[in-house]
């Protein structure tokens, strides 16, 4: 496992609980509006080293009366090797552990799933299937893994959510109602809205206000058993 950066205190990565979040380098895409930038492109001087696991790990230790979880996140986690291994040796520290995926590893989630590494995962929805390869920056994108992915969520045991950062740039009400299709029955759908940063990879992306954002839920409730906005 190669851990690249970390955040000792987190309010909303893991849901009702308080976590610690450990990001993990690189992605096998590119989605404009992404704010981890640095993980994804290998242009990380802000976090020019790797975390030592030994070091890490003591860290954890010492964490155990601050912290309820720790969010394994990137970049995507997936990329590495020994996920459901190095998850499961955070559970055994007495933590909550939660996996953030874009699902295009589904054989890779499948052993964090199986080996119950992960007591909650969330997965990207980026957009509609016909979008999709645009959205995240990749041409001749083959959506199939990603499907995958949400069949093991949805028939498994795992707790989990899906969720869909919204832009101006390449999301609306057409291409949501696609991205519902793919989830359709699923039991949680944030829809999370996009703030631009210094760190976005793409600056010209834009985003919806709160307004905007709200006009879009009654027409995608039918999709999920609680849909809902986040980073209002």
């Amino acid at each position: 496992m190669i851990i690249k950066g970390i955040q000792k205190l987190s309010m909303v990565d893991y849901p009702g609980l308080i976590a610690t979040t450990l990001f993990t380098p690189g992605c096998n895409m590119r989605c404009p509006f992404c704010h981890n930038s640095s993980l994804v492109t290998g242009k990380d001087e802000e976090m020019p080293t790797f975390i030592d696991l030994d070091d890490l790990f003591y860290f954890l230790e010492g964490r155990k009366k601050k912290i309820d979880a720790v969010c394994l996140s990137g970049g995507e986690p997936l990329l590495q090797e020994g996920v459901a291994d190095f998850l499961l040796k955070i559970k055994k520290m007495g933590f909550k552990t939660k996996l953030d995926t874009n699902g295009t590893r589904p054989d890779a989630l499948l052993k964090v799933l199986e080996a119950e590494a992960a007591d909650y995962v969330a997965m990207d929805i980026k957009n509609s299937a016909e979008r999709y390869g645009q959205t995240v920056g990749v041409e001749r994108f083959d959506l199939a893994p990603v499907l995958t992915s949400i069949d093991l969520l949805m028939r498994g045991q795992t707790p989990y959510e899906f969720r869909t950062t919204v832009t101006r740039s390449f999301h609306d009400l057409d291409s949501l109602i696609g991205a519902g299709e793919l989830i359709k029955g699923a039991e949680s759908w944030y829809l999370q809205a996009f703030k631009a940063g210094e760190t976005v990879l793409d600056p010209t992306v834009t985003g919806y206000d709160e307004e905007a954002l709200r006009t879009f839920l009654p027409h995608l409730t039918p999709y999920a058993k609680r849909v809902s906005l986040r980073g209002i």
